[in-house]
């Protein structure tokens, strides 16, 4: 005895109905094709995820139910039970899955566990459900439930288990930061073999503005092992034969199940009766993804920074190229993302650039093979200091002018953006933004910034990774081997206001992302360098707040994952 389920593990664009609308009538037309007994769609497929506050807009919501009466119109001739993530809308919004049928709609699953914490809002939108759907399928119960559903402790999956489910299926839109993907087959794959009951998990891909979703779907068996992975970070749509009689074989061998109590809670039960015509056992090998740190980090950025762009309509990228280890990735990464041709590099030497930068950048742009102009910055850097010298006067050089070459190169990115059309790429790495080592209105300017959450020594990992995943050198070896500079006065280095990165980056992501105080981190560094670090962190708040967004991969990201008050006099330095 087995159920054949379609996993429509795609791409949703927010708000773009008719485009969802078309993957959701190729999934139908797939499952139907394979004969599958249900086609399952990720969280919020047909409105796209996060929807944010579109959800107070009647208009959107109303726009939903529309498009979800065309779905179940499509469905009159499909024998295939689809399962689609919408907008449930009654006295309140609710985030919901609908159960389609034959031309009918069937019922719905309400989300009852919403995330608030994260990148998530969930509270400020939605109602919790309150009833645990189980489908009786052909006598065969099959739990429904949604995302974060699945992942309490006591919650919808444990209830609708003891009341009999032999299959769960759970609609996600869960998404990625570095280690998501080995931790979400770790638990997916103890609470199968915990409740002896397998699950097939659908999750969203795509990026949708600084969140990713990574996909990767699973199929556990009820003794939890993986039957079946999805591709990380691309589409599939898959149909996969789920043993279900090997429920009850684990249930008389392991009756541990016996002895939980079961707490009242309301069951809807939404009947099924379904005649498949004849269908042979499908043969499907078993398949997973184990992709190294710097490879899934690369496809991660390259995925969301793709999706960005496309989305939202934008043709061409245009990027600083500075002869440095962040601007040359990241015009590796825009061209992986859009191809060469629509990746244009610009040049900007000062009186400081040195002779190797600049022929590191022209190197990098014929070996990537996109096309780059110079723009030379001197003369108009002077024309600035001579309309300020009267001002100026009396005070000595400082960070001033450095930052006004900066704000030189940023006016000169927009202005090619403006004319042309182009979205200006920015370049910081979370080292840099973390500690305010970058220049409102200069290099921060920009549409997006792909490496914005990726530290600077990773940086460095990712490129060395690149060079080899392409065969050949891309990314010059100078760029490796020179010391990191902003070139903005003479034999400037980072290290001169900053710790060496390879402590930098440690400080950093025990303050930021474990939010451990000083003196916990002061126990493995410096003192005084771990206050110098979260001093900077702290006072540069204000310059985060009015950043570009950029690809989320690591745990707690700048922007909806960290929301620190600019105005605070809370100090630990």
């Amino acid at each position: 005895m087995y159920i054949r389920v379609t996993i429509a593990q795609l791409n949703s664009h927010l708000g773009n109905f008719d485009e969802n609308l078309k993957k959701i009538y190729k999934a139908v037309d797939i499952a139907e094709k394979n004969k599958a007994d249900f086609v399952i769609f990720p969280e919020l497929f047909l409105t796209g995820y996060p929807p944010e506050d579109l959800i107070l807009r009647t208009s959107f919501l109303k726009k939903n139910i529309k498009y979800l009466e065309k779905v179940i119109s499509y469905s009159k001739n499909k024998n295939v039970v689809i399962l689609l993530g919408y907008i449930d809308v009654e006295e309140d919004a609710y985030n919901s899955v609908s159960i389609i049928h034959h031309g009918k709609f069937l019922g719905k699953y309400r989300k009852q566990l919403l995330p608030n914490y994260s990148v998530f809002d969930e509270h400020r939108y939605f109602k919790p459900g309150k009833e645990t759907v189980i489908i009786e399928y052909n006598s065969i119960k099959v739990g429904l439930n949604i995302c974060e559903d699945i992942w309490s402790p006591i919650g919808p999956l444990h209830y609708q288990v003891l009341n009999g489910a032999q299959l769960i299926l759970n609609a996600s839109a869960s998404p990625y930061y570095y280690g998501k993907r080995t931790l979400r087959k770790q638990y997916l794959s103890t609470k199968s073999y915990d409740y002896h009951c397998p699950i097939v998990y659908c999750n969203l891909i795509g990026g949708q503005d600084e969140v990713v979703f990574d996909g990767g779907s699973i199929v556990t068996t009820s003794k939890g092992d993986i039957l079946y992975e999805c591709k990380p970070f691309d589409e599939e749509i898959i149909t996969i034969d789920i043993p279900i009689e090997e429920n009850l074989r684990t249930n008389l061998q392991d009756p541990r199940r016996r002895y939980i109590e079961l707490e009242k809670k309301d069951v809807k039960i939404i009947k099924i009766s379904n005649i498949q015509p004849k269908r042979k056992k499908l043969k499907l090998s078993k398949i997973t993804y184990n992709l190294n740190k710097e490879n899934e980090i690369f496809k991660a950025i390259t995925l969301g920074l793709k999706d960005y762009i496309k989305k939202n309509g934008f043709k061409k990228v245009v990027i600083g190229l500075s002869g440095g280890m962040d601007s040359s990735l990241v015009a590796a990464i825009a061209t992986e993302a859009f191809g060469k041709e629509n990746v244009v590099g610009i040049l900007m030497p000062s009186m400081y650039s040195s002779e190797h930068s600049i022929k590191d950048a022209i190197a990098l742009a014929e070996n990537l093979g996109i096309k780059y102009h110079t723009l030379k910055i001197t003369d108009i850097y002077y024309s600035f200091m001579s309309e300020l010298k009267d001002i100026f006067k009396d005070h000595p050089e400082d960070i001033t002018e450095e930052n006004i070459q900066a704000r030189i190169r940023g006016t000169l990115l927009m202005a090619l953006s403006n004319k042309f059309g182009y979205i200006v790429l920015a370049t910081g790495n979370k080292s840099e933004i973390a500690t305010g080592y970058s220049t409102l209105y200069g290099d921060m300017v920009g549409g997006f910034s792909p490496i914005k959450d990726v530290y600077k020594t990773e940086v460095y990992k990712i490129a060395k990774w690149y060079n080899e995943y392409k065969g050949k050198e891309i990314i010059p070896h100078n760029v490796f081997i020179k010391p990191p500079s902003a070139e903005l006065r003479p034999d400037q280095k980072d290290q001169d206001t900053l710790p060496p990165y390879e402590i930098l980056d440690e400080i950093l992501k025990l303050y930021i992302e474990k939010e451990l105080s000083v003196e916990e981190i002061s126990e493995k560094y410096d003192l005084n360098t771990v206050k110098y670090v979260a001093k900077l962190v702290d006072k540069n708040e204000y310059k985060r707040r009015q950043g570009v967004i950029g690809v989320k991969v690591t745990e707690r990201s700048f922007g909806k994952d960290r929301r620190m008050p600019i105005t605070n006099q809370y100090k630990e330095w």
